[in-house]
């Protein structure tokens, strides 16, 4: 069919679970990256202009009635050529519907509107006047001298210490950036979005900067990504969907943290924004710096060959010295601490180090946490006398007890009461095994009645307004113990915070996945240096006290020292042999549907398929196909789950793999489906 005079026939991606463009016809006044509704069966779609119909491909078509494009969306901004290549790259790598992701490049709602009439902390923060800059550090000056230096795309890894400063090094470089007429783009893990970052880039470009994050109402996020693509604001920091606005005129990107997993997105679009990110930098031809104190070792191992640029700073600001680090043995049953241990009717979590060292740190007006990486009271109710285990029903996975008599499932919220009497053997009486922070609150307010203590899990903190006081409480100095998750472990700076404790460092060391390691150690360095980070030269360091069961573990040995590079060393070292990444390449295939058999027939048919593409085409012939298993969480929110490990030395090959398997997902059985995730972070 030919188009009408006047017209042109166009390829849009659709918003809809489609794995290719479709053809429509519209006016050949319109634009590539240009937004429009059109048809789709009998309903009306978003869609983005990606590019004109090949005459050869409109002939092979003509035999098909083209429908028309229906309109133009008058507001949405035109995305780019580059914006553009950057969205395909992530549709092709992660095997996601490109019409699909367009869509995160848009607000919520309309431009007009009314807006919130509350201003938050944050909100508050970003009308400060801006304030006078610091003096950069000798360590602090050469990073900045050696990025400035870097013209065009570049990747940066700054590996500084905690409390280095690099936050005052990216503030410097945004600057300079802005001083040559450009924009910038700060990524940070959403959990640590707080008052205090925002503060810190206030007080130097006041109301220049725009935030977005998951806390916002629609409208507020909405007019925040207007000021920037319109270009009121020049700086525009958020959580990793921040990466998807259509920044004009990006000058460089800084990624905090980049270690963390957060980074990886878990639901529907599994991107990782670190790598996401590099991919723009590289079609904007504008610099990145990924900063961290414990790189992740797909970055490190990128510095290592050079495909990155390394940067290091070793000191603190102001030469403050590192935290002190201690490991207690809690295998460990000396008769002198027994002995404290009932003289103080300490509970069997607390060691006397720890419980010393708090005394005295609570005597001397400081601050001291405690991390644990659970919640609750306990992980579970178990009955002494048959040895059932409660367990929720839609995951398979022990629920744990909450305020004594609450049984929770962390995953789907299933909740139900403690019984006294087991349902299992009607005779035994369900007790508590495990530790929580709830627990551990509880404990810590009976041996110090007098402490102020706070605790921050997503218990407790489940809103940004909550967290934002509980960061003001610290701040003041109100709170003398706080007790918390991995909430507590980053990006967080109080001045009079002098001791941290790890309750139980175990926890994490024997999760089947490889990067357990990696996480243990990441997160160990990650709480200790929240620790002493304003103590002068002459006074005492910050303390951290490590609790654990295996103080001969090589991780807790290397985090002990401090030494990442010897880290690096050994983890890669059992990863090579394995062909684990960054060693290799890995893909994941989760197979799921709502019955056992079900999902077991739709493994076995991915597994079928995997290997007739193996033996059809050679460039797969390197990789390796691992299973199909049932996976560690086999039953989740009523879902059965089987998963299958794919590895090999290319990521095109994987990837071109992973897309002939999403081509054929037509052949699984009714209610199953697989899903996809390219360099997953979690196997679990």
């Amino acid at each position: 069919m030919s188009s009408e005079p006047g017209n042109q026939l166009w390829q849009v991606a659709v918003n809809a679970p489609l794995n290719q463009v479709l053809t429509y016809e519209g006016s050949s006044d319109l634009l590539v990256g240009q937004s429009v509704i059109v048809p789709l069966g009998k309903r009306k779609v978003d869609g983005v202009i990606v590019g004109i119909q090949p005459p050869e491909k409109s002939e092979k078509e003509s035999k098909f009635k083209i429908k028309s494009i229906l309109e133009t969306h008058p507001e949405r901004p035109l995305i780019d050529e580059k914006k553009l290549s950057w969205l395909s790259w992530i549709a092709n790598y992660y095997c996601y519907p490109l019409g699909q992701i367009m869509q995160l490049s848009f607000p919520p709602l309309k431009k007009k509107g009314r807006g919130s009439r509350k201003k938050s902390i944050i909100q508050e923060n970003l009308s400060a006047t801006p304030d006078s800059w610091l003096p950069l550090t000798e360590e602090q000056q050469k990073v900045f001298g050696d990025i400035q230096a870097s013209k065009g795309f570049s990747t940066h890894l700054l590996f500084g210490v905690t409390g280095s400063g690099k936050t005052e090094v990216y503030l410097k470089l945004l600057q300079e950036t802005l001083n040559s007429g450009k924009t910038g783009l700060v990524l940070v893990p959403e959990i640590s979005l707080t008052p205090q970052l925002i503060q810190r880039f206030a007080q130097r470009f006041g109301d220049q900067a725009a935030v977005i994050h998951s806390q916002l109402t629609e409208r507020e996020k909405t007019d925040q990504w207007w000021s920037v693509v319109d270009g009121r604001k020049q700086i525009l920091i958020g959580a990793r969907s921040a990466l998807f606005c259509p920044i004009p005129n990006l000058g460089m990107i800084v990624l905090d943290e980049e270690h963390e997993p957060s980074f990886k997105q878990d639901e529907k679009l599994k991107y990782h924004a670190r790598d996401a990110a590099v991919m723009l930098a590289h079609k904007l031809d504008c610099p990145i710096v990924l900063g961290s104190a414990t790189p992740s070792l797909e970055s490190w191992e990128n510095a290592q060959k050079g495909r990155y640029q390394l940067h290091t700073m070793s000191r603190r600001v102001a030469d403050r010295a590192m935290p002190e680090i201690s490991i207690v043995d809690l295998k460990e049953k000396k008769e002198e601490d027994a002995e404290k241990k009932k003289k103080n009717d300490l509970p069997f979590w607390l060691s006397p180090k720890l419980f010393e060292a708090l005394k005295e740190n609570l005597a001397n007006e400081k601050q001291a946490a405690l991390f644990l990486n659970r919640r609750g009271i306990a992980q579970t109710l178990t009955c002494p006398a048959c040895g059932d285990t409660r367990e929720c029903p839609n995951c398979a996975i022990s629920l744990t007890l909450h305020g004594h008599n609450h049984l929770v499932c962390h995953y789907c919220d299933y909740h139900e009461t403690k019984q006294d009497i087991c349902s299992a053997c009607g005779d035994g009486q369900p007790e508590p095994l495990g530790l929580g922070t709830e627990r551990v609150e509880e404990d810590l307010q009976k041996l110090f009645p007098e402490a102020c203590i706070a605790r921050a899990d997503r218990d407790e903190i489940q809103s940004r307004e909550q967290l934002e006081e509980l960061i003001e409480r610290m701040e003041s100095g109100e709170i003398d113990f706080l007790i918390g998750t991995q909430m507590i472990a980053k990006g967080l700076d109080f001045p009079k915070l002098h001791l941290v404790g790890l309750v139980l460092a175990d926890v994490g060391f024997h999760l089947p996945d490889f990067r357990a390691g990696e996480r243990i150690f990441q997160l160990i360095t990650q709480v200790s240096g929240r620790a002493g980070r304003h103590v002068k030269p002459g006074e005492a360091p910050g303390q951290v006290i490590v609790q654990t069961y295996n103080p001969d573990h090589p991780i807790l040995q290397l985090a002990l020292q401090g030494d990442f590079s010897a880290f690096a060393e050994y983890e890669l070292s059992f990863r090579q042999g394995l062909g684990y990444p960054p060693c290799g390449r890995m893909a994941l295939f989760r197979i799921q549907a709502p019955e056992q058999k079900l999902a077991q027939d739709a493994a076995s048919t991915v597994k079928l398929i995997s290997e007739k593409l193996q033996a059809k085409f050679s460039k797969y012939q390197e990789l390796k196909i691992l299973g199909p298993a049932e996976a560690p969480m086999f039953k989740l929110r009523n879902q059965y789950r089987f998963q299958m490990i794919i590895k090999g030395p290319s990521p095109w090959e994987l990837v071109q793999f992973c897309q002939h398997i999403s081509e054929n997902t037509d052949k699984l059985p009714k209610k199953s489906r697989v899903i996809i995730d390219v360099d997953p972070m979690n196997v679990l």
